[in-house]
Formats: structure tokens, sequence, C-alpha cells
């Protein structure tokens, strides 16, 4: 029997005040995870084989007699049970600083959503006041002989974009068409001076994943499909983070602690699928994805954070062959390991508060952001009695007291009084956003040009289109928030819109999102594209943006028409298949996600009075462009490669060329699907969504905002129960470990209490919510996915059921799976 009745009644009306996150044999015994061999069936077979000579030896850096020998009277003076505080790191959602000290934490993050106070982002002063709240408590020595302060890490990872002012730098599939390193190591220096104003210690970056299937909703956070961008990236950045090694500046008051990510093979899942399965031989693994890592380590990269995702079919977090085998030991790396997200809890036989394999395995610190209470206990009574080796956690310790030791959290002393804390102007400052206006101007890829750019500055000019005077969606995903997006352009003081670029350097601009005009103009300039996500959120099944072509496109077509010259500028996370787009333009730029600098567009769109470029085109590909929506995997190299635009194209004005019309059909198979997240808008189901009935159960549809634009289930006396499904099984694990909720809403007429909850493949799988009625009146009702974790979330049947035991009417509208705002699980509405 797995039902679940969760524990306590709420009022659904007080669900009102929330919110809407070859070789030699195998060297080592720990070598368990299976490396394929092709089958006659085309499927991995099983072995064991493990070459360690396949990987690259590296030299590390880190190790220091002084530091060594304070490492030493340190770990002589820590109790038990502050070595187990050590190796966990707590969200500062789900902690507070009397908590810090009390289980002596050693390190703090803040997730997409988790800035202080509960907000989803912060100011100067709010981050700094929360940075000095944690790091004071972990430092009070009330009770023990040594406090030992803990590190702040925060994923700054296109600039500080956690804070409000903060300066936006294109995200890395921008920043891998640009081909400059000396420009990444000053990016990453300018990031690393702006986490000093708001006293951070520790960044979770850089990304060195190698994207290999562009539906991967990280595609955007890769510089590029090949190795050799991100292997001459890697060691710039880091330095530029954390300044040189051995030099004077190495981890002074104006840098932070790195960290290379996600180790190894998150950008080489099958199918693109976040947090999946790399299935590959080690060759593959070692030649495609482990590129960023070796620099990384020479560079003096202090932190290392394990992949969610597996490797042929064991999670990476769990995994001692690549953690310590491989990384520790053949390529030496000497800092420490950390998590990601709740990782450690998807590893076999484990749970978020219950892990001795990922210690075991070599992983240095836990993140366990809101499960870092439960987690601690077990891995305290595990240490206790043996599973978890003391010898293990105590190189665990050292690895991190190194790091610490390293940054000088000693001698930092309180984040305020730092050199740096507080300095708002730093944020922002012009140095900073010329900075990242020349990484817009160079991350830029002109696809085609037929003559109508660079537009001379006299030229009548119409602005259109929704990305255009919306910094929010230019940034794109992690931007003030995890998802990105729907933030005012306010919120960016320091920043301009792609809009305000072409105003300041053109004479005669209209604007109009719908592309409508006073006069007719000379010239159109439309901005479109994606709309922000991060993460697993943005996993797509096919590279159409459009398939419906209701989008922009009706628009291009309209200008077109009219004889109106267009520009399309192309905000996207990946390359895309637009080929109608492209043939309803005259010239069309891939700007990715160029950050908060839109003058940068601006710089290479409009001419000099004289009509000469201003700036040249200088991006060019780094991710293959597809010629149809489904042809993914598409990387340079492959045997049969036919890309539409291959790795490393890119026009300019000095080097143009021409583009003949492009083919516009597509499989009759691919659907504009919205997929698992949204189940029932607009006044309909959306794709194969539908809702099954009990016996006597009937449903209508009825008004909420708009004409039957919501449905009602009426309860027949003995009860019933109402079901969203699709016919098919979901996994929503992921979903469930992220600030993830179940959003509809609803108006309930009933006589008792009414569930609300999820069903699961298997006889009387399901989990309740329980609520009363909300009295005819419309409610938004949240409840966290992360509620429903005792049920089987891999196989879900039914992301909605409502369930009453007497006569009811309820209606819903809007269901889907939302963000959550606030960052905090929502179960009981308290």
């Amino acid at each position: 029997m797995k039902t679940r009745q969760l524990n306590g009644t709420i009022s659904l009306a007080a669900l009102l005040l929330m919110t809407a996150c070859s070789g030699e044999p195998a060297q080592n015994a720990s070598a368990e995870t299976q490396d394929p061999a092709q089958t006659e069936a085309g499927t991995p077979a099983a072995s064991t084989a493990r070459d360690l000579t396949l990987w690259p030896e590296t030299e590390s850096h880190l190790i220091d007699g002084e530091i060594e020998s304070r490492i030493d009277d340190l770990l002589s003076k820590l109790t038990l049970e502050q070595k187990v505080g050590q190796v966990i790191q707590a969200d500062n959602a789900s902690i507070t600083p009397e908590e810090v000290k009390e289980y002596r934490i050693g390190s703090v993050l803040s997730g997409g959503n988790s800035a202080p106070d509960g907000k989803p982002y912060a100011n100067v002063e709010e981050w700094v006041a929360a940075t000095d709240a944690y790091y004071k408590a972990s430092v009070d020595p009330e009770g023990v002989d040594v406090a030992i302060p803990i590190l702040w890490g925060i994923d700054a990872v296109h600039g500080h974009n956690n804070v409000v002012g903060g300066t936006l730098f294109p995200h890395n599939i921008g920043l891998g068409a640009m081909r400059n390193p000396d420009l990444m190591e000053e990016i990453a220096r300018v990031t690393a001076l702006e986490l000093r104003v708001t006293g951070h210690d520790w960044t979770f970056a850089p990304t060195v994943a190698v994207p290999r299937d562009d539906r991967w909703g990280r595609s955007y956070e890769g510089f590029g499909e090949d190795p050799e961008i991100v292997a001459s990236y890697s060691p710039r950045i880091v330095e530029g983070l954390q300044g040189e090694f051995g030099s004077d500046v190495f981890l002074d008051k104006d840098h932070v602690i790195s960290t290379a990510k996600h180790f190894l093979g998150d950008g080489g899942t099958e199918d693109g699928i976040d947090q999946g399965d790399a299935i590959l031989s080690e060759a593959e693994l070692v030649r495609l994805h482990n590129a960023g890592y070796p620099p990384a380590i020479e560079a003096g990269a202090l932190s290392v954070m394990a992949s969610f995702s597996s490797w042929n079919g064991k999670k990476v977090t769990g995994d001692p062959y690549l953690l310590n085998d491989v990384l520790k030991e053949r390529m030496g790396f000497d800092g420490f390991i950390v998590g990601d997200w709740n990782a450690h809890g998807q590893i076999e036989g484990c749970t978020n508060t219950d892990c001795p394999e990922a210690l075991n395995a070599g992983l240095d610190m836990y993140m366990a952001p809101d499960s870092w209470r439960g987690l601690y206990e077990s891995t305290l009574e595990q240490a206790r009695s043996g599973e978890i080796p003391m010898e293990r956690l105590d190189d665990a310790v050292r690895r991190i007291l190194r790091a610490k030791l390293h940054f000088g959290v000693f001698e930092e002393g309180t984040p305020s009084e730092r050199a740096l804390a507080g300095q708002e102007d730093i944020l922002g400052s012009d140095e900073h956003r010329t900075l990242a206006r020349q990484a817009v101007r160079e991350s830029l890829v002109l696809l085609k040009n037929d003559g109508v750019l660079p537009i001379t500055p006299d030229k009548r000019i119409l602005v259109a289109g929704d990305g255009a005077d919306n910094i929010s969606k230019q940034s794109g995903g992690w931007t003030l928030t995890w998802q990105g997006g729907g933030a005012d352009n306010a919120e960016f003081p320091n920043a301009s819109s792609i809009l305000e670029g072409i105003e300041k350097a053109a004479s005669s601009v209209e604007y109009s999102p719908e592309g409508t005009y006073s006069e007719t103009p000379d010239v159109a300039i439309v901005v479109f594209g994606e709309e922000p996500y991060a993460e697993f959120r943005g996993d797509v099944d096919h590279l159409a943006y459009d398939l419906s072509g209701s989008k922009e496109l009706t628009l291009l077509k309209e200008l077109q028409a009219e004889g109106i010259p267009v520009v399309s500028v192309f905000l996207s996370g990946r390359p895309m298949w637009v080929n109608r787009e492209l043939n309803a333009s005259d010239a069309f730029v891939a700007a990715w996600l160029p950050g908060s600098e839109g003058g940068g567009v601006a710089d290479l769109l409009i001419a000099n009075e004289d009509g000469e470029p201003r700036h040249d085109f200088k991006g060019t590909l780094s991710f293959s462009w597809p010629r149809q929506p489904d042809q993914t995997p598409l990387n340079v190299g492959d045997e049969a490669y036919d890309p539409l635009f291959a790795y490393g194209y890119g026009l300019s004005y000095a080097n143009p060329g021409t583009l003949e019309e492009l083919n516009e059909n597509v499989s009759s198979e691919l659907s504009a699907s919205e997929g698992q997240s949204i189940f029932f808008a607009e006044g309909g189901f959306v794709g194969e969504w539908k809702a099954n009935l009990s016996d006597e159960v009937s449903q209508t549809r009825v008004d909420h905002q708009a004409q039957e634009d919501a449905i009602q289930f009426s309860f027949p006396s003995e009860g019933g129960q109402a079901t969203f499904t699709d016919g098919q099984t979901h996994s929503y694990v992921r979903e469930s470990n992220a600030d993830i909720e179940l959003a509809l809403t609803l108006k309930a007429a009933a006589a008792d209490s009414l569930d609300i909850g999820m069903l699961c493949e298997g006889d009387d799988c399901a989990a309740y919510r329980t609520f009363t009625s909300t009295d005819g009146q419309w409610t938004d009702v949240r409840i966290s996915l992360s509620c429903f974790s005792d049920i089987n979330l891999e196989q879900i049947t039914a992301p909605l059921a409502i369930r009453s035991e007497a006569a009811a009417e309820v209606s819903v509208s809007d269901v889907r799976l939302a963000e959550d705002a606030d960052g905090q699980e929502t179960c009981d509405g308290e």
C-alpha cells in the first residue's frame, strides 16, 4: 500500500498568501562503472574494464607545507561533530545563522532563488548583512576549541547575476563564439571583484561542459561542442577568478574561489536530458568531456563540482573510479569535490538525508541545501560506526580546510570589513560595462546579410519584437532568479536594452513590440527568441524555434511584403531551426544571450554617419547550426556531418556571403507540445493531456478570467476522483529536487475536505494534500513537488489528482509546474 496521506490540513483560503526552483586492464578495485562495447544490437555491453592511462596526469600546486601543518593542528582540535559539519553545505533559505553555529556547518550556498530574507535576489546591503550574520555565527567560539569560518558559494555564471546592479556578461555559448581567452580572463576577474562587493567567497564557475546534444537545457552554459575552446578558456577563467597561482594576487582581496564543473560528462547525456546518462566509452569520455579539467587543476582550481549525471548507468557523484581514482589520484587534484543540489540523493541506495556512498566514493562536501539536518545526523552516526572510515572523513575535511586556508578565511574577517565589501560603485562600473559591451560585440554571429547591414544612423528604423526592450529576456536564465525572465528593466540599473542601444546610435527610431508604425520605416529590426530557462526546465524534444509559425514569423513576412528590409536579432541559448525566419529576413544575427549591454548589438548593426561599420562581426559558431529541427546530435567531426551552418561559420562585413532560399518543410512527427510542464491553460488541455473521471463525476467548462477558460468537476454525494493524464508515465524527480511546484487556480465548494495530489504507477500509489473549501472563491494553489517525495516520482501517471469523499464542485484553470518564487517548500501553507 503506497498511498500516503500527507500530514496536516490546510485551508485553501490561507494559500492566498502564498507566492507563485587500448590499454592496460583495470588498475583499481573500485572501478565498477560499466564501459560499453557495442553489441550487434547496438546497445552497450557491460564491462568493468578501466584504463587509467587514458587519463592525463596533471600537476597540482595546492600542497603547501605551512598550510598542511596548520591543517594538522586544526584537525587535532576538531570534534567529530565539527568534522561532519565541515563536509555539509546548506542553502541560506533553509538554515539560520544560529544553526550554522550549532551544527558547525562548513559552507552555505545561495541557490538560484535563495537570496536573503526569502527573496529570489537582493541588493548589496542585503547580501552583505546576510554574509556577515552567517560568518559571525560560524566563528563564534562558544563550546569548541576552534571555530572554522564558513565559505559562502553562489552561482555567478555570467557575471554576478544574483545582485541588483551587477554586470551581466553574455552566457557561455556567446563567449565561446568570440574565441578570446584574454577577454575571458578579464570577464572572470571582473566577476570576482563584484562578488567581493557582496561578501561572497566562492563561485560555482567555470562550467567546462562540452554539450553534444543541443536539446540539453544547459547548452548555453557550454562554450562549444568541441573541447578545443573549453581547454583554452578553463585555466584563464580560473586565474581570472582566483588570481595567478603563486603570485601575490592569488586569492587576495580582489579574488574568489573557483569551481570547475560538472565532473564529468554532463554535456554528453543521451538525448540531451539534464541529469541523464552519458553512454560512451572511457576514451570518448576523456577526449570529449575531460578537456577543461586538467588545465583548471594546473591553474590552481580549489574545487570541482561532481555532476548530477551518470556515466553508463552509474551516478558520477557515487562513482569512486571517477572521483577518486581518476580525478584525485591520476589527475592529482588536491582541492575538494563538492556535490550538486542534493545530487547524492540520486545515488542508488541513497536518499537526500542518508548517503555514505557519496563520501566514501570521494565526494568531500555534500550540497544538501534543504536536507542538511537529516544528512548531518546520518553522516555523524555513520562516522561513529565506521561505515564512513575516519581516514576518509579526515581527508575530506583536510581538502576543505586546504581551500579555506589558501583563501585565508581566518585572516579575511567579517565580510563587511573586507576591502571591497559594500562598494556599490564597483557593480556595473564604466570599466565593467565597457568590457561586457566588448564581449557582446565579439560574441554575435552574422548568419545572413543581403546588404541591409550596416544601417546608416539617419535611416528611419522600426524596432519590434518582445526582446527589444527586455533586459531580462536578453540575459536569459540565471539572471536575478534561477530561471531568469520576468524582471522589469528597472531591476537592472546598470544595463541597457537592445532598444536603448539602437536609440543612442540612430537618430530616428520608432519602437513597437507588435511591429506597427506611424511612418513607413526604411528598415525594421525585430528582436525575438527563446524565453529564459535554466537546467532541466530548458530540455526540449527538438530544435525548432516555432513549429506552428505563429510567433514572429507572421510579422517578418508582413514587413517584407510591405517592402521593408528586415533584420532579425535572434536571442537563444542554443542553435535552433529557424529556416522560415531566415527566409523572411534580409539579415539574421545570432545574438545568443548577450546580457546587460544591449548597446553592443547596436555597435554592429548601426554604421557611422558615412555608412562605414563602427565595428565588424567577429563571432563564429562554436555550435553547429541544424538544417532540420530533429538534426541532433550534430557535432563537428561527425561521420555524416551536414549542418546548415558549420562549426566556425560566421559572416562579417569584411567577408560577406550569400544564403539561398532554405527548405521550410519539417517532419509531421514533430510536435509543438508544451511537454510535461503545462497541462491545462487558456481553457484547454495542452497536447495529449486530458481528465479521467471516476463514476458519476462530470465535467463542464466554466468562466474564470475569460469565457470558458476553466473546467469544473462535479462530484456526487459518494464522492469520486478526477485525474490529469496523457496516458504515459513521467519522471518528476528533478523537479522535486528543485524549486518547482504544482500550481493551479482553483475554486471549490465542498461539504467536507478535498484532497489534491499525484498518482504513480502501481496499485494505490498516490500522495495527497488535504484542503478545506474555498467557499466558491478562486484561489492560487501551490504545492512543492518535494512534498510528494515519498511516492515513486520516477513513474507519475497523473501529476494532478483531485479527490472528494462527498458532494463537491471544483473548478480549475491554469494547471502547470511552476518555479517557486520564494524558494521555500510549501506543503502546509505555513
